[in-house]
C-alpha cells in the first residue's frame, strides 16, 4: 500500500527525518544506501541534498535535478516491514 510522504526534514550526515499520510514518523540514514552517482551524484554535496522538497503529486522526495527515492522503500525502512508489491 502506497503511503505519501507529507512532511521532509534534511538532517545533519545525508539523513532525512520524514512523516508519512499515516502519522508514521522516522528518520532515515541515506548515506549508506546511495551510490552518488548517476542522477544521485549531485547529492554528495550537503547543501544541495538539503534542498530536499516533496512532490505532491509522486506522494515522495525529490530534489531540484529530478532524483527520487521510492516512499514504500521509504516507509518499510522506518517501520522495519517489508515493501509488498
Amino acid at each position: 500500500m502506497l503511503k505519501d510522504i507529507v512532511a521532509v526534514e534534511p538532517v545533519a550526515d545525508y539523513r532525512l527525518r520524514l512523516r508519512f499520510e499515516d502519522g508514521t514518523e522516522g528518520v532515515v540514514d541515506l548515506k549508506v544506501q546511495l551510490s552518488f552517482q548517476g542522477v544521485f551524484a549531485p547529492l554528495a554535496d550537503p547543501a544541495y541534498f538539503a534542498q530536499v522538497r516533496i512532490d505532491p503529486e509522486l506522494g515522495t522526495v525529490v530534489w531540484p535535478n529530478g532524483a527520487d527515492l521510492d516512499p514504500d522503500v521509504l516507509y518499510a525502512q522506518i517501520t522495519g516491514t517489508p515493501v509488498l508489491s
